[in-house]
């Protein structure tokens, strides 16, 4: 049996790894802080996030080498936040990734080069896209570790390896679905971040409900004609489905739940915090902030017609007001 090994140790991590030991799957685990180790050893749960969450823990084996993790697993769960993931990888051996599958659950960007995590990893590893899969969809840690019904769609570019992959986490409260679309499945993640971040100015900046739905169909036909315009730049990346769960329905949950990072970061910021104020608060990485300068920089070459991000992009960079940000987007919705 192929054992995981589990690169990053935060909440979405915490909740994958639930998913595997209730499977009854045995994994390795990287965690930077060995005393976070002892204390999830002794106490059998993770310090620092999901603590409800208790876990068998002879199946894990903990490990603050991430040597270790790599070289004793088959396969790697790739679950740090993307402003963070190189400065996890940058001094592995170039050969270190040969022979694995890597599974990403990143959801964002990498912003030191605006690439995706298979774009990276091929930069620096030579790994290829055939080894590589995601995970995605509308599905928050919380619930995970609460055990509420949740799905998961996997994606890769050979359908027989991507349901092998998904079967590991199949459990009886998480369901499963596969996808032939990995790049446009992470792009989709990447914007709905940031949507979710607009959706929380919004509702910071008092924005009732009426507004909220018109926004969010209108983010919804904004992502579809951002990767529509994506695929015609990049021949690796397909026309997206429109309502598979991995589009709509994680943009619906992410800008709606009061779970959403993203949401949380924008709504202080509709609130008038500044970033850094924000980032302090929230004490978490919403990753749609470093997604809107990604994006934005992205579309100065392929010149989809982005209004929400644009608006985004500009409250969180040039400092523009919220207010008169989104009185402006006001008019642009429809």
């Amino acid at each position: 049996m192929s054992k995981v090994g589990i690169v990053g140790s935060g909440s979405w991590a915490t909740a994958l790894a639930k998913l595997l030991t209730d499977n009854k799957h045995a994994i390795n685990w990287w965690f930077r802080n060995s005393s976070s180790i002892e204390h999830f050893k002794e106490r059998g749960h993770n310090p620092r996030y999901l603590s409800k969450s208790l876990f068998d823990v002879s199946k894990i084996t903990f490990s603050d080498s991430i040597h270790f993790v790599i070289e004793n697993s088959d396969i790697l769960l790739i679950a740090t936040p993307s402003a963070y993931v190189s400065d996890a990888l940058n001094e592995l051996p170039d050969d270190i990734f040969k022979g694995k599958k890597i599974i990403s659950a990143v959801k964002g960007i990498l912003p030191e080069k605006i690439e995706l995590l298979h774009e990276y990893l091929l930069r620096e590893f030579n790994f290829p896209l055939e080894q590589y899969f995601t995970v995605l969809g509308p599905c928050h840690a919380e619930e995970v570790a609460a055990e509420k019904l949740s799905y998961l769609t996997f994606s890769g570019i050979n359908e027989n390896e991507v349901q092998t992959m998904a079967a590991l986490f199949q459990t009886p409260y998480l369901n499963t679905r596969i996808n032939l679309d990995v790049i446009g499945v992470q792009y989709a993640a990447v914007l709905k971040n940031i949507y979710a971040l607009g959706s929380g100015i919004a509702h910071g900046l008092d924005y009732g409900d009426n507004f909220l739905s018109v926004y969010i169909a209108n983010a919804a036909d904004e992502m579809i004609t951002f990767l529509k315009k994506l695929s015609s730049h990049k021949n690796d990346c397909d026309h997206p489905k429109y309502a598979s769960s991995v589009y709509l329905g994680d943009l619906l949950v992410t800008c709606y739940s009061l779970y959403s990072r993203n949401r949380m970061f924008g709504t202080m910021i509709g609130k008038g915090y500044s970033v850094k104020a924000a980032q302090l608060e929230l004490n978490m990485v919403a990753e749609g902030y470093n997604a809107s300068k990604c994006i934005f920089d992205i579309n100065e070459k392929i010149k989809a017609e982005t209004p929400i991000v644009n608006t985004v992009y500009e409250i969180l960079w040039n400092n523009t007001s919220a207010e008169a940000a989104f009185s402006r987007l006001e008019s642009l919705l429809h």
